[in-house]
């Protein structure tokens, strides 16, 4: 406080990675190990499987996004798996944003791909194979034409 930040400090916070994964670090998970840090970090707030909590539903909602009532989920709405492992590493859980470990946030990562049925439960998730998941709205954003904007996705109109 009453400072400016120096470089180091800030590049320390900036733990965002773009769609591409470009910037991730080190480190690996399995949905199998995912698992117990989901029931110890997520559930309660998002429930024992993600889909019924009292926040955000994070499992479903496949095949809903071109309906009245659109359930955007990791599932059905998410088009990068990097930025899911980026938005978990930031932010989550609420009550300590920014204390998983890359371990922890990619094998909590893998979990959610794999309770979204994308992923196997034993397929391992780092940054060579974290960029390659196909998600089911990958093709539903385009990039965000502005020069002014580091390259960004926005969701396409239907």
């Amino acid at each position: 406080m009453g400072r400016t930040p120096t470089a180091a400090e800030v590049e320390a916070w900036d733990l965002t990675i773009p769609f591409d994964g470009v910037g991730l670090p080190p480190g690996s998970g399995t949905a199998a190990l995912g698992g117990p840090i989901y029931v110890e970090r997520c559930t309660s707030c998002h429930g024992e499987r993600g889909e019924n909590g009292k926040y955000d539903r994070l499992v479903g909602g496949h095949g809903t996004l071109t309906t009245d009532r659109p359930v955007l989920t990791i599932g059905s709405f998410w088009p990068y798996a990097p930025t899911l492992f980026s938005y978990l590493r930031r932010a989550q859980p609420i009550d300590e944003p920014g204390s998983l470990t890359a371990d922890q946030a990619y094998a909590l990562t893998a979990y959610l791909l794999f309770l979204n049925g994308i992923v196997g439960e034993h397929d391992v998730m780092d940054a060579r194979t974290l960029p390659l998941v196909k998600m089911a709205n990958r093709d539903g954003f385009v990039p965000d034409p502005r020069p002014e904007v580091r390259p960004a996705l926005t969701p396409a109109r239907r």
